[in-house]
């Protein structure tokens, strides 16, 4: 069986990507340590629509969805689920705030990462939620013509217990000894486990939990105010292909993940950089923010899509707002009703 050991990350020799991708994540979590001091505007409204777009995102990846009416309802534990998606969603809500609100006491062991696959699952009537797998899985892809064919058969049922507690030691051990970076760590575990697959259903979502409570226990909170399975789904393709480039040779040990790290360290950048934007939004004067959020649209956009950029604005302003740049020429408004949005409207300027 493949065995672990993290300790081939002390003397690997990383590109200059990687290198820039460290160096940014850093200082981009230095600002953000400035940028929480004193609690600023709309930090909470930030927190509760990353939990949203976390729960409904990291669901959408595995085509698991409901309404975003229901959506709502659901987060805010308005309504009860209804269907099988639904179940599924709020039992990966509860996970997550399982994960927001505890990190710092949930070790990464075996048991810890059953006991989320179970809460997971726990509005389910699946009788496999906080078990592993019983049976042999493989992860599949779908060529042109639509036929399904095997991409990576991951290890078999009777090797996976022994496997994850193998990487869950080896992790444990690396961060332990403080000598490589978490950040290098962190994606190298989340591979392994995803090769490892070691659940009938969920290994996607439970790898991303995983992968946002890594960062938690690190010191990287960064997914506590934007999401970062909303990064991911917004680069499924690129995830797969990492995923899918980091696999071979897998079983083997002779794989290198060094491009599922590359993935990795670009969603995590992609994040903190939301986060800088959209701190130096909220520090300007009401009616500057929602300017300065108009403009970082690309193509249309929606009243909504400004409020979340906005988070210390009532929705009462932010209209108001939009009405007086529609005045003013700056933007137009077109359809109407809930399918109302705008574009910004084309000055004629350049950069010359």
């Amino acid at each position: 069986m493949r065995r672990f050991d993290y300790s081939f990350l002390k003397n690997k020799k990383w590109d200059n990507e990687i290198a820039g991708y460290l160096s940014l994540i850093h200082e981009e979590k230095g600002k953000e340590t400035l940028y929480l001091k004193g609690e600023p505007r709309g930090i909470k409204r930030l927190v509760e629509i990353a939990k949203v777009k976390s729960t409904e995102s990291s669901n959408e990846i595995e085509g698991i969805r409901t309404t975003g009416v229901r959506l709502r309802q659901l987060m805010s534990k308005k309504t009860a689920p209804r269907t099988r998606s639904e179940k599924e969603i709020a039992g990966y809500r509860d996970a997550l705030n399982t994960v927001h609100e505890n990190f710092e006491y949930i070790p990464i062991t075996p048991n810890y990462i059953l006991q989320l696959h179970k809460i997971m699952f726990s509005h389910t009537n699946s009788a496999f939620g906080g078990s592993f797998k019983n049976v042999q899985n493989y992860i599949s892809a779908t060529d042109e013509n639509g036929k399904t064919y095997a991409l990576f058969t991951p290890l078999a049922p009777y090797e996976t217990p022994d496997a994850v507690k193998d990487i869950c030691e080896a992790y444990n051990i690396a961060i332990g000894e403080g000598e490589v970076d978490p950040l290098l760590i962190i994606p190298v575990f989340i591979h392994d486990f995803l090769c490892i697959h070691p659940f009938v259903d969920g290994n996607g979502r439970i790898s991303r939990l995983l992968t946002t409570l890594l960062l938690y226990r690190n010191g990287y909170d960064i997914g506590r105010y934007i999401s970062l399975e909303s990064k991911t789904a917004e680069t499924k393709q690129d995830y797969y292909d990492s995923l899918e480039e980091s696999q071979q040779g897998w079983h083997d040990g002779e794989d290198d993940p060094t491009p599922f790290i590359k993935y990795f360290l670009g969603v995590v950048t992609a994040a903190y950089r939301e986060f800088s934007d959209r701190m130096e939004i909220a520090a300007l004067r009401t009616v500057d923010s929602v300017t300065a959020a108009v403009r970082s649209m690309p193509g249309k956009f929606t009243k909504s899509d400004i409020a979340k950029i906005c988070t210390s604005l009532s929705t009462a302003t932010v209209e108001r707002r939009l009405r007086e740049l529609c005045a003013e020429g700056a933007i137009e408004k077109r359809g109407g009703g809930r399918s109302t949005f705008y574009i910004v409207k084309d000055t004629g300027e350049t950069n010359d």
